[in-house]
């Protein structure tokens, strides 16, 4: 789960082109992606020579605002290209998405180093300019000096260069894992024991007598969770983290490796400490310092619910001492519905894909007073993708893709992509999520989702909604999602929360044959259940954590990654690690976040604590949703996220909310 940001365009650099005409054509061929990206290229060029040329006084008409438009038309060539690289079916147009990337990724990193172009934004005096603009300038050049523009020639050449390198690699290590689905074949239905009829029914022996489990979340997901098979569960997990391995072994290395040079040749000891720079936390020694802190915190809860978990496994096996990671799963699933009376299993025929959708619609609409409306007039990239526009009253605040389903060549997880950054009075935010939920065209009944399936289309849509909401202002490292890393993850956090309401679920958790919404105690149950195992979930959080920043946080020639892996599987995760299994070759947040997968549970403790304010005054209370809205949504990047926040909160961020969250331990039905 995660929002696809992107670093490569420095110096504020994206934005979007001048017009209000909302797009209606979301469909490339391979020609049409690279001549868009060279159009955009072009003018970007044209805007450069222009800035460049300016004779006198510099000031925010001659050189800032065009400045904008040329990022503007890289940001629609990154943008655009990052989404069908990742979702369209046609491996042409996804090559020619990436290597369209990687010349829009050269074009920006130049103007990063470009000296000229620095001095001259340097220049502008802004002290009588508004807040924003004032902002953007200190953004701009705080980010210039980052990239080293005020290095000597020969630096700024090799900079370039290891820019270049890093996208190509990271590009690499995604498709990698993209284009990596495995699978393990049973022999017989009776395999199948455990698992809810419709995923049965779903799975029924092919040509060859074999039933075909792959690595695809809807596959993979129920399996690990409902399968009695400890050996079949075993060797989906094995396939599930062999995924990427081994091209993945050698492309991360090199990526590390170009990484580190990189922060040392701009003066920096290590990535780690680079990245972490101009972010929230500050270094990596305080994110060492956070990790190991919310891991200490989890640790003694963690190693309780681990022990009731053998003790629950010595049942089935009297010689049980351990948990392994492969039969967590299960064997949770059982104690929670021998401890809470629940099974997840009874709360899928209340989850059909279609009501989660409109219910998730629903809910949104009615706490943020916005409405949808499907756009039908439009190409797509495949038949299965939606579109939607999103408005405030008569006004069009957005547009946005769904695309929901597995499919071969596809990003493999949950993402919220750009397509287009809003920018006032030029375009309108377009965002597409990217997930992989149960398809009901692949199913011979309805296509039921896990809870926690919903509470992941809730959580992506969370920053979707901020990317829309955000999407109205002047300057493009203002507009959009345009605030600290750590902090993006908080929105979309606290949005999972409402799937918890049972309120809220009654809007839309209906049984798919009685049309009866989901009892109010089952969702108790439900969230009972949940309780059990999160300090566990924690741990685990924190050994991804920890395995992001000490993959970065020093010299990479002096480990190999998969014996750092196991040595922080020790030291972090609360279960033993597997044998011959890599899952970091799989572990696609190593592109996109590098050292910084801390960030998920930096905002949890955030979203906790702005979550309060609901509890308090209701999950639909108008006020608060609205000053929410205004005060953390809508503002992009206008400030620093810790003032946002102290502005939602009237107080500083605490981490109270968090610590009793975590503590919280529900009590045993009677």
């Amino acid at each position: 789960m995660t929002c696809r940001l992107k670093t490569a365009c420095l110096v504020a650099i994206l934005i979007a082109t001048p017009a209000l005409a909302v797009e209606s054509n979301f469909n490339r061929t391979a020609d049409e992606m690279k001549r868009e990206i060279d159009n955009h290229l072009a003018a970007a060029q044209t805007l450069l020579d222009q800035i460049l040329a300016v004779e006198g006084q510099r000031n925010i008409s001659n050189t800032l605002m065009p400045m904008n438009e040329m990022s503007i038309h890289l940001d629609n060539a990154s943008s655009k290209a990052s989404l069908l690289g990742a979702v369209h079916p046609e491996k042409s147009v996804r090559d020619a998405a990436d290597a369209g990337m990687q010349e829009v990724a050269k074009f920006s990193t130049a103007l990063s180093l470009n000296r000229d172009l620095y001095e001259a934004v340097k220049s502008v005096d802004v002290s009588g300019a508004d807040v924003e603009t004032r902002r953007i300038v200190f953004k701009n050049l705080r980010d210039f000096r980052r990239a080293g523009v005020d290095r000597d020639d020969k630096t700024r050449a090799r900079v370039k260069q290891l820019q270049d390198d890093i996208v190509k690699l990271g590009q690499t290590f995604s498709r990698n894992i993209a284009e990596d689905v495995r699978h393990i074949k049973l022999d017989s239905p009776s395999d199948l024991a455990g698992l809810p009829d419709d995923y049965i029914r779903d799975h029924a022996p092919g040509d060859d007598g074999k039933i075909t489990i792959t690595t695809n979340y809807p596959d993979a997901v129920p399996f690990m969770k409902y399968a009695d098979s400890t050996e079949a569960r075993r060797r989906l997990y094995e396939v599930y983290r062999k995924r990427g391995f081994p091209n993945n072994l050698e492309t991360f290395g090199k990526l590390t490796m170009k990484r580190h040079e990189l922060a040392t040749t701009l003066g920096y000891n290590n990535w780690a400490e680079y990245i972490t720079e101009d972010k929230m936390i500050g270094s990596d020694e305080a994110v060492d310092e956070f990790i190991n802190r919310i891991a200490e915190l989890a640790l003694a809860p963690s190693k309780k619910d681990i022990a009731e978990l053998v003790a629950y496994k010595r049942k089935f096996d009297p010689s049980a001492d351990k948990i392994h990671d492969y039969e967590s799963g299960y064997f949770a699933e059982k104690l929670k519905g021998e401890k809470f009376s629940f099974s997840s299993q009874e709360a899928r025929p209340y989850f059909e894909f279609g009501r989660v959708r409109q219910g998730l619609l629903d809910v949104t609409g009615r706490l943020f007073k916005v409405r949808y409306e499907q756009v039908n007039n439009v190409k797509l990239w495949h038949e299965d993708v939606t579109c939607y526009d999103l408005y405030d009253g008569d006004k069009l605040l957005g547009r946005f893709l769904l695309d929901l389903h597995p499919r071969d060549g596809k990003y493999k997880h949950a993402a919220c992509f750009t397509y287009q950054t809003g920018i006032k009075g030029k375009q309108i935010p377009i965002n597409a999520l990217v997930c992989n939920f149960p398809d009901p065209k692949a199913t011979s009944g309805p296509a039921l989702m896990e809870h926690g399936d919903a509470v992941t289309f809730f959580h992506e849509f969370g920053h979707l909604l901020h990317a829309i909401f955000a999407g109205h202002h002047d300057w493009i490292g203002i507009s959009g999602i345009s605030t600290e890393w750590d902090f993006v993850e908080a929105p979309s956090q606290m949005l999972e929360e409402w799937c918890w309401n049972p309120e809220v679920l009654q809007m839309f958790a209906k049984h798919h044959e009685t049309d009866e919404p989901i009892p109010a105690s089952m969702v108790a149950k439900m969230k009972a259940a949940s309780d059990f195992g999160k300090a566990t979930w924690v741990r685990q959080q924190m050994f991804y954590a920890s395995m992001s920043l000490n993959f970065h946080n020093r010299d990479p020639v002096t480990f190999t990654s998969t014996d750092l892996m196991q040595e922080l599987t020790a030291k972090y995760a609360p279960y033993d690690y597997v044998p011959d299994t890599y899952m970091h070759c799989s572990f696609g947040h190593l592109n996109g976040y590098s050292a910084i997968y801390y960030t998920y549970m930096w905002s949890l403790v955030i979203a906790k604590d702005m979550f309060s304010e609901f509890e308090k005054n209701g999950f639909f209370h108008e006020e608060t949703a609205m000053r929410y809205r205004r005060a953390i949504l809508s503002s992009g990047g206008i400030d620093d996220a810790a003032n946002l926040v102290k502005q939602f909160l009237g107080r500083p961020y605490r981490f109270d909310a968090y610590g009793k969250w975590l503590e919280s331990r529900a009590k045993p039905a009677s």
